[in-house]
Parts: C-alpha cells; sequence; structure tokens
C-alpha cells in the first residue's frame, strides 16, 4: 500500500523535471501547456480523491485500488506515446483518474487489514509515504530522464503500475462493502469548475485579463462551484458537506494546508527549470538538488508536537508560514551568479516551514471531525493539498511567461518558452537571464501569497478561539 502512495505522489514531482525535455520538443507545446501538462493530473487527482474513496467503499476497495493502478498504467502508456500535446493531456488526465482511486483505497485497505492496536502507527507510515514519494519522483525520475526522452518517465511508470497490481491482487484483503452513495454529477461540476479557475490563470499572460476567454473562464468557474455547493447542500450524503466549513478550526486549516502546498509545488515547478537552465545541472542532479528541502521533514517532524505544546498552535502556524513565505521570497535572490550551498539554505529554510506546518495542520483537521468521519477528513487533506498544488503551478507558471516574455531581446520577442526563444535567437545568456528574471519575480509573487494566506489562517484561528 505505501508503494501505491509512492507511485501516485511522486508522479506530482517527477513530471516538473522533464518540463524543460517537453519545452524543446517535437511536440512544441506552448507555455500555458506546458501548466497544463503538470496540473491537468493533480486537479484530476485533487477533486476525484474523495468520490475514489466513496467508490471503494461502495464496491469493493480492492477492486478499486486494482481498477485505480489499472488506469495508471493505461494513462501513462497513453502519454509515453502520445504523438501530440491534446493526446498527452487526455493520458495525464486518465492517469490522474487512477491516482485518485489508488490514495483513498490504499490507507482504507491498511485499516482493514491490521488490527486496532497497529492503526495509528500503520496511519503515520503510510501518510509519510506522501513525502517519501515526492522525493522518490525527483530522484527516480532524474535518474529515468538521463535516457534522453521525455517519454521514458512516463513509460517507466507502466512497469511499476502492473507489478503493483499484481501485488495488491496476491496480498491485499477483500473488505466489506457498504452502500455509500456516489454522486458523479458533483464530481464533474467540481472538476468542470476548477478546470475553469486555472483556464483563466494559465491562459491570462497571453489572451490577456481582461480578455473575453479569461473572464469567462472565471464567470463559469464561478457558476459551477455555486452549483457544486447548492447541490452537495441538498444531497441527503453528499460527498464532500459544504457545511463542514463552517467549522473554524477545520476552515483554518483547510486553507492552510492549500496554502503551504501552494507554495510548495509553485517551488517544485520553477525548481526544475532553473536549475536546469540557470545553473547547468543534468536532470539527475535536479532531482537530488531539491533534496535539502526534505532533510527538515525527515529529522525534524517528530518533534513538531513537543514543541506545539511549548509555544501553542497559533505560534507553531505563525512560525511555519513565516519559515515557507520566508524562504520562498529567499529563493527570489538567486540567480546565475548564486551558488547553490545558497540556494540550498533557502531550501532548507522552506523545509523547516513544511515540517511545521504539514503535522500541526493535520492534526487540526482530524481533531476537528468526530473519529466517525475519519475518512472525510483523510479526503479533505489529500483534495486541500492536490489543489493548493495544482493553483500553486498555475499561478507561478503565469508570473513567470508574463515576466519572461516582457524581459526578452528583441529578436526573440514574442517567444514564452525559453526553448521557443533559443530557437530564435543567437543570445543564450540573454533569454537565460529573462528566465531567471521570470523565475524570480514568480517566486516573490507565491512567497508574498503564502505570508498573506498564512496571517489569514492564523488570524482566523485566534478569532475562533476568542469567540
Amino acid at each position: 500500500m505505501c508503494a501505491c502512495v509512492v507511485l501516485v505522489v511522486g508522479m506530482v514531482a517527477a513530471v516538473n523535471l522533464a518540463v524543460p525535455m517537453l519545452a524543446a520538443s517535437a511536440l512544441h507545446p506552448s507555455a500555458p501547456a506546458l501548466v497544463w501538462l503538470v496540473d491537468t493530473y493533480v486537479l484530476v487527482f485533487a477533486c476525484l480523491v474523495i468520490p475514489g474513496g466513496a467508490a471503494g467503499d461502495r464496491f469493493g476497495r480492492k477492486g478499486v485500488l486494482l481498477g485505480g493502478l489499472g488506469l495508471f498504467a493505461a494513462g501513462a502508456l497513453v502519454s509515453a506515446l502520445a504523438p501530440d500535446v491534446g493526446t498527452l493531456l487526455a493520458g495525464r488526465a486518465l492517469t490522474g483518474v487512477g491516482a485518485a482511486a489508488v490514495l483513498p483505497n490504499s490507507l482504507a485497505v491498511l485499516l482493514h487489514a491490521v488490527p486496532a492496536e497497529r492503526k495509528p502507527a500503520t496511519i503515520a507510515a503510510w501518510a509519510s509515504m506522501t513525502g517519501i514519494g515526492g522525493v522518490a519522483g525527483n530522484v527516480g525520475g532524474g535518474l529515468v530522464l538521463t535516457a534522453g526522452s521525455w517519454r521514458w518517465l512516463f513509460a517507466a511508470a507502466v512497469p511499476l503500475a502492473l507489478a503493483l497490481v499484481a501485488l495488491v491482487a496476491r496480498t491485499a484483503p477483500v473488505s466489506s462493502r457498504h452502500d455509500r452513495r456516489l454522486d458523479p454529477v458533483a464530481a464533474v461540476l467540481l472538476v468542470g469548475a476548477s478546470v475553469a479557475l486555472l483556464a483563466g490563470i494559465i491562459q491570462a499572460p497571453e489572451a490577456g485579463w481582461g480578455s473575453t476567454f479569461v473572464l469567462t473562464a472565471f464567470a463559469c468557474a464561478v457558476v459551477l462551484f455555486v452549483a457544486w455547493t447548492l447541490r452537495e447542500l441538498k444531497a441527503g450524503h453528499p460527498l464532500l458537506d459544504p457545511r463542514l466549513f463552517r467549522i473554524p478550526g477545520l476552515r483554518s486549516a483547510c486553507l492552510g494546508m492549500t496554502a503551504v502546498f501552494f507554495g510548495m509545488f509553485a517551488l517544485f515547478y520553477v525548481n526544475a527549470s532553473f536549475l536546469q537552465y540557470a545553473k547547468g545541472f543534468g536532470v539527475l542532479g535536479t532531482g537530488l538538488g531539491i533534496v535539502p528541502l526534505t532533510l527538515p521533514i525527515i529529522l525534524g517532524g517528530r518533534h513538531v508536537g513537543v514543541l506545539t505544546r511549548r509555544i501553542g498552535l497559533d505560534a507553531t502556524v505563525a512560525l511555519a508560514f513565516a519559515f515557507v513565505g520566508g524562504g520562498l521570497l529567499g529563493l527570489s535572490t538567486s540567480d546565475t551568479q548564486t551558488s547553490y550551498a545558497a540556494y540550498a539554505a533557502w531550501l532548507v529554510v522552506t523545509g523547516i516551514g513544511v515540517t511545521l506546518a504539514l503535522p500541526t495542520l493535520s492534526g487540526v483537521i482530524a481533531g476537528s471531525l468526530p473519529p466517525a468521519q475519519a475518512g472525510v477528513g483523510t479526503g479533505l487533506q489529500a483534495t486541500t493539498r492536490e489543489f493548493g498544488s495544482a493553483l500553486g503551478v498555475a499561478v507561478i507558471g503565469t508570473v513567470m511567461t508574463a515576466k519572461f516574455a516582457d524581459a526578452l531581446p528583441p529578436d526573440a520577442g514574442g517567444a514564452h518558452t525559453v526553448a521557443e526563444a533559443l530557437a530564435r535567437t543567437t543570445a543564450t545568456h540573454d533569454v537565460v537571464a529573462a528566465f531567471v528574471e521570470g523565475a524570480d519575480a514568480g517566486l516573490r509573487v507565491v512567497g508574498v501569497a503564502v505570508l498573506v494566506l498564512g496571517a489569514l489562517v492564523v488570524g482566523e484561528s485566534r478569532w475562533s478561539r476568542t469567540r
């Protein structure tokens, strides 16, 4: 079950390493298409993870888990063989559907398989795989991409998923089914609203913030989110009850979780290209280059509870956002002359913030709900994490593209990707400098946003406690 989690979470991180290869490939994706190639998987994953858990309850967790691994393998194969950007996007979406079926049901199978006294340790081990999956995705993805083609990244996922199908089929127990209601209409409304929101953000640099397309996308997002909310409010057994967000602690913790992953995955998107374009790292070196971020998580995670009891919940959360936002702002000062040691130091600062935030916010979400709704809490955490990740990639990709295009030399004007600009001019240094300027601007925007969101989280938590 832990290997299943590592596979689906690792794919979120690994694809960022392939962005420079994809940009220079024969597919010739535009700048918005590059963002969609990262975000499609994450977005579908985020919106369907709760329906995926409900499907497991109704049709059998082992069967849905096996089906999810099969869809994951099929989507990866379509992606590896894709002749054009549209097919690649379809493959990424199919892979995301599979991941949404795998993640919640891997935990459900585990909890059914172990005795009651081992469940807390089992949940902790399962949860730690999300962090390990990010590291495995970066390092493993870097190793695979040294073969020289982005297609190998997706091709390598196929035998891994099929091997897990065989292993799960042989070892996982069959659990009882529950007559849990499924609502595909609500799931479609949530996916549609999220796609419309990100479409407006991602297309804005090329189409313009005031363009008909962007304004229509934002209007559709509002209408679809309202329609989803009304449908869930009327449902007798909603998949995700919007009324849960009336609980102040739950509401602020979900916003905090979204904000942390917003910043972290915006960094992942920039880091992969920055280390390759600006520092000249290979894909394996780039995958290893993010490891300093994970050191505080590995070494300090078990001490966070002690710190929270000593200084209080609000102080711990405030400190977490100060480190995450401050680390991103520190990284925004990096350029081609910055040593990797200085860059890695800011990664550690950001990692300290992530280490403080994740267990603290997870504990608040879990503690805000009764034990009977533990599954809802797990689904909420997964949804907020993945949605924040998709939003972070969309926002930083948008800011980077706009600033990069403005900073390009005249003979490369009109280009929106580094590969496109390098094909138009021989001024390689100027193109890299424009990319660094765009990356720094994106990190500044995301860093400030994380600090502002963190202040809102802490402020609401204190206000609700005062009330």
